[in-house]
């Protein structure tokens, strides 16, 4: 793509790619959804229908949506349908990990570790539904989130080019390290590599503020209570908090609350990442509900905008109508088409 300045959509291509990347330890198998040939992928439209109908769910009285169900019409048709194909989807990943684990011999059979062997091992979760369940909304949260984020984050680098040089003056050290160590074509990025660079974990934490990829919470009141606001809630209510509407608040944010502006991360002299509360600042939730993927996915982010940023000029493909999609994670609804050209270093 880079070579031939090919325009991509950069969502399916970070979709495909966090698919794998969640897949492989999930299961000890690898989908293939990024080899050359970009096979169709079912399962992952599937999940993108299940979040979309779920915000759908939200939007209109509950009655309407189970009198839907019970038709089969409308997304209720669709979201049996996504159901059906992410079964199988399961079921093909779990025969496809029992042949990868066969024995390799008389007495010895390969040993492999994954996170579906505790499920499997697990008698809480024996129940088929709820371990398919449990299944499935991992994928969700490894796959969901970081893609669109990544997708958010390269459309707002391209709008802001000086931060990308920021970014990649930043990385210039670690990379002169790598070439002098005997780093040939491009560079990639340890995780240890870019631990300490500041900037670019603000960037990261700026594209999260204004684009948090789980847009909404949902809360359930168990019993009757008065909020800090002084609202009135009782037990069995609903409580609908808008994250993305909190991260573009000027009370909260500032007068400069819309502005993409990675500095307001930093401290004074620049060389840290400033304080900032879970309770204010959402993006893996707060306290015993933190998100137990939070370092691994910050983790993943980073390495990706590090190894694209120092390897490529980045642009976008002027005439797009960029607008989130409806749903419960906060997707581009048409994408984004981007073009790669190889930097000249």
């Amino acid at each position: 793509m880079a070579t031939t300045s090919t325009p991509f959509d950069v969502q399916e291509l970070m979709s495909r790619f966090m698919f794998d990347l969640a897949a492989i330890p999930l299961f000890s198998v690898d989908p293939n959804l990024l080899s050359m040939y970009m096979p169709p992928m079912e399962a992952a439209v599937a999940l993108d229908t299940v979040m979309e109908v779920a915000f759908l769910r939200l939007m209109m009285p509950a009655s309407c949506w189970k009198s839907m169900r019970w038709l089969n019409i409308g997304p209720e048709r669709k979201l049996k349908a996504a159901h059906t194909v992410l079964g199988e989807f399961v079921t093909e990943m779990l025969e496809r990990r029992k042949i990868n684990t066969c024995p390799v011999g008389n007495d010895e059979e390969e040993e492999v570790v994954d996170i579906i062997s505790s499920f499997i091992n697990d008698p809480d979760y024996a129940d088929d539904d709820l371990g398919q369940a449990m299944i499935i909304s991992y994928m969700l949260a490894a796959r969901d989130t970081v893609g669109t984020t990544l997708t958010w984050l390269f459309y707002n680098l391209t709008q802001n080019p000086d931060i990308i040089s920021i970014i990649r003056k930043e990385l210039s050290p670690v990379a002169s390290r790598k070439v002098a160590a005997g780093a040939r074509a491009m560079l990639t990025f340890e995780p240890d590599d870019i631990e300490s660079l500041v900037y670019l974990r603000a960037t990261l934490y700026e594209t999260l503020r204004l684009y948090p990829p789980a847009p909404l919470e949902i809360k359930m009141v168990a019993a009757d209570d008065i909020l800090p606001s002084g609202h009135k809630v009782h037990a069995g209510d609903t409580i609908l908090i808008s994250i993305l509407s909190t991260r573009r608040m000027k009370s909260v944010w500032g007068n400069d609350c819309l502005d993409y502006n990675p500095s307001r991360w930093l401290t004074e002299d620049g060389n840290n990442i400033r304080y900032v509360p879970s309770h204010k600042f959402l993006a893996f939730n707060s306290g015993p509900r933190m998100c137990l993927g939070k370092n691994i996915a910050i983790m993943q982010m980073k390495t990706v905008i590090a190894a694209v940023l120092w390897n490529f000029d980045v642009q976008v493909v002027e005439g797009q109508s960029i607008q989130p999609k409806p749903s419960c994670i906060l997707e581009m609804k048409n994408g984004l088409i981007l073009k790669l050209k190889k930097r000249d270093m």
